[in-house]
């Protein structure tokens, strides 16, 4: 690489949760990161490249847990990859552990842990200022002593102690492994190590250390995994190990107790200053959102204008994408002859693609608010209010904050339910989550409500009626994931509803560099979906409504055509004439295609809900993703390239689409029935992929599509066939 040689090395950062952690890595990685899949496993692995002196060097984002005391996939997945039983992915060469300098009691715990299992490692010291205004002083030089592992202070939100953090990462690449100086729990230890030496463990090279982890966990995780790969005489040799060192109790709760009460000495000595908090305005602050009452309408208050402002505030950026998309698409149609590539590169490509891309902007505004209210801590309080509804369906306020993520993408809010430990749960919220009005519903929103909502507005134009709209299509899925997830609890997913324990972070200024770094990300994955997913079903929609051709309906639009050039009237009239002709053919030519015939097949099955072949061809077409659902019916109703949310001559038609009796299509009826069709419906490949590596098989995902489908058919029945 041009700034440094690229190593093979790798350093894992660890941390407790709201340390700070992902900041520090955002900060030290820049956008030189990349989202995969760890191997073996469906959870996401965040890696990035540091810059470490002449070398280049790999950062991987473990996620955030309190222990390893692993129950739930995230905390699994940080064991593995602190041990290197991953597939692929070799032991860290080093470790940065993230802890929080205004609560080391509890992140000592965790990074203890760390610490003996013999890595060599950093403990970066953040939020070292909001310690300061706490009137809490670290000792660092005393916390590094007792601790035996280089501390260095940092603040990662302002970026401040990041030079010395990078020289203490490279003095420990170049250290190696030893055995772990720090040794809290020495009965335990001492029966690891004679574990250690003995068989099957000795001629597995079992370290020590992950013995002593099995002994504690004994019926969790690291014994599972230990006693799977070495067999039934590992487990009689741990049972046996266990029961001399539980006579006064449990193994968890001797490591609890042993390491508190150390961690506790330590901090006498090494923490001064102001030991609780007087109240303040923050505090009164956390006592308004956590109330019942409060609480809900400010969450209702903010939600409101985050989609008032998803509605208002992108519209001139939009019309920026229109202006340029119609541009290109108008350049591009002329300069090339007229045939089936002038329609393939304008109708298909730049009208289907561009029809998507146009609704950035609104994707990146509410994706913005969704990581501010992250990063300042208010989700966490939304989260620990909303534990109370969750649990009148049967779930707790770990499953409110991959719902609340859904809210941007399904996909990422299905990859959060990690968090929950309890396999049902887990399940119940993956099946709620696509019922969350994602952005790829935004295009088709904006769409029907740009067409058939009048936009009237209150209070000088601060409250508008589209927006109250969107905003109930959002509670409408919210009721959708809720109800959904309280029939599967009381049914085939009956269980008891575990605690909901939840660390509220500190009301925070947000990092803005991370903040951009998080955006631009998301950003991207819309943009790889427009340039991918929905590229592809573009250009195969638009194959579908061109082929075939009707060579004897050509001829005649030719000879029409060719008539109206020759007339002596005004070329502003002439244009408008060849125009309704190309329209009319156009019809006609999409009404003999492959998508038109399928349109018709299936128009029977939809004509309950008041759709005919156009609407059912459309709605059919954008099954593998809903987004396209503008592109096809762009290209349906022969707008090409002038398709979008607020084209005229789109929504024209749409108003003024008829049956072949006369009768309207889009009643008030079948326009609402419509929309709650595609609040209800799941229409994403992408998410139903992710269903099925989350669950680990197929059986999960066609429940959620087959329930989710009929719901949003019976849902736009009934506003059908009751307004009409």
């Amino acid at each position: 690489m041009a700034d440094g040689k690229l190593t093979n090395k790798h350093i894992a950062v660890v941390g407790n949760p709201n340390t700070g952690k992902s900041t520090l890595f955002n900060v030290l990685t820049g956008l030189r990161q990349k989202v995969g899949n760890y191997p073996g496993v469906t959870v996401e692995q965040h890696t990035g490249l540091c810059q470490l002196g002449n070398q280049t060097v790999e950062l991987i984002d473990v996620p955030g847990c309190y222990s390893l005391a692993a129950h739930s996939p995230d905390e699994i997945l940080a064991i593995d990859v602190l041990t290197g039983n991953l597939d692929g992915l070799a032991k860290p060469d080093a470790v940065v552990i993230v802890v929080d300098a205004s609560n080391l009691r509890r992140n000592l715990f965790f990074a203890t842990q760390v610490l003996e299992l013999g890595l060599p490692t950093i403990v970066a010291l953040n939020m070292s200022d909001v310690a300061a205004e706490r009137d809490i002083h670290v000792d660092v030089a005393a916390l590094s002593h007792c601790l035996a592992a280089p501390v260095v202070e940092i603040v990662a939100s302002k970026s401040l102690g990041l030079k010395a953090l990078k020289a203490a990462m490279t003095d420990a690449l170049m250290a190696e492994a030893t055995h772990p100086e720090l040794d809290l729990l020495p009965e335990i230890s001492a029966a690891a190590n004679q574990l250690a030496s003995r068989e099957p463990f000795a001629s597995a090279d079992i370290p020590a250390t992950d013995i002593q982890r099995a002994l504690i966990d004994f019926d969790g995780y690291a014994a599972k995994r230990m006693i799977d790969r070495l067999g039934e005489q590992a487990q009689h040799a741990l049972e046996q190990c266990r029961k001399p060192l539980e006579v006064d109790a449990p193994l968890g709760a001797t490591e609890a107790r042993s390491r508190y009460h150390w961690v506790d000495q330590q901090l006498s000595r090494i923490v001064s200053g102001a030991q609780q908090r007087q109240t303040k305005v923050i505090d009164r602050l956390d006592n308004l959102l956590a109330h019942p009452l409060a609480g809900s309408l400010g969450f209702v208050l903010v939600m409101a204008t985050v989609f008032q402002a998803v509605f208002a505030w992108a519209v001139p950026f939009m019309d920026l994408i229109d202006g340029a998309t119609s541009s290109a698409g108008a350049w591009l149609g002329d300069a090339l002859p007229a045939g089936a590539l002038n329609s393939l590169l304008v109708d298909g490509v730049i009208a289907g693609v561009g029809s998507v891309v146009i609704f950035l902007p609104q994707i990146i505004i509410l994706f913005a608010f969704i990581l501010l209210l992250e990063d300042v801590g208010y989700m966490a309080r939304a989260a620990f209010m909303m534990d109370r509804l969750m649990r009148w369906c049967g779930l707790s306020g770990q499953s409110f904050i991959p719902m609340l993520s859904s809210f941007a993408c399904a996909v990422p809010g299905i990859m959060a339910t990690r968090v929950i430990p309890e396999r049902k749960d887990r399940i119940a919220t993956i099946l709620a989550a696509p019922f969350m009005t994602c952005s790829a519903r935004l295009p088709v929103y904006a769409l029907l409500i740009a067409a058939f909502v009048p936009h009237q507005t209150w209070l000088g134009g601060i409250i508008n009626l589209p927006g109250l709209v969107l905003l109930g299509l959002y509670f409408l899925g919210i009721f959708g994931g809720i109800f959904t997830a309280w029939l599967f609890k009381k049914t085939v997913l009956r269980g008891a509803t575990p605690p909901f324990l939840l660390e509220l972070p500190p009301f925070r200024r947000p990092n803005w560099r991370s903040f951009a770094i998080n955006l631009t990300e998301r950003g991207m994955i819309f943009l790889r979906r427009a340039g991918t997913i929905i590229f592809a079903v573009t250009v195969i929609v638009w194959g579908a409504t061109y082929f075939p051709r009707n060579a004897v309906l050509e001829q005649d639009r030719d000879q029409k055509v060719a008539a109206i050039e020759q007339l002596p009237i005004a070329a502003e009239q002439q244009a408008t004439q060849i125009a309704e002709v190309e329209n009319q053919y156009a019809a006609a030519h999409l009404d003999q295609s492959l998508l038109g015939r399928m349109g018709h097949g299936i128009e029977p099955l939809f004509a309950p809900l008041g759709w005919d072949w156009r609407v059912s061809a459309a709605v059919l077409a954008s099954f593998p993703a809903r987004e396209v659902v503008i592109a096809v019916l762009g290209t349906i109703y022969a707008v090409g390239s002038e398709a979008d949310e607020t084209d005229q001559t789109l929504i024209s038609r749409l108003r003024s689409a008829k049956w072949p009796d006369g009768r309207t299509v889009f009643t008030p009826g079948m326009a609402i029935g419509l929309l709650i069709f595609y609040a209800w419906c799941l229409q994403c490949m992408a998410t139903i992929a992710t269903m099925r590596r989350e669950t680990g098989s197929w059986r999960w995902p066609a429940v959620a599509w087959s329930y989710m489908t009929l719901l949003g058919y019976l849902g736009a029945l009934f506003a059908y066939q009751v307004i009409g």
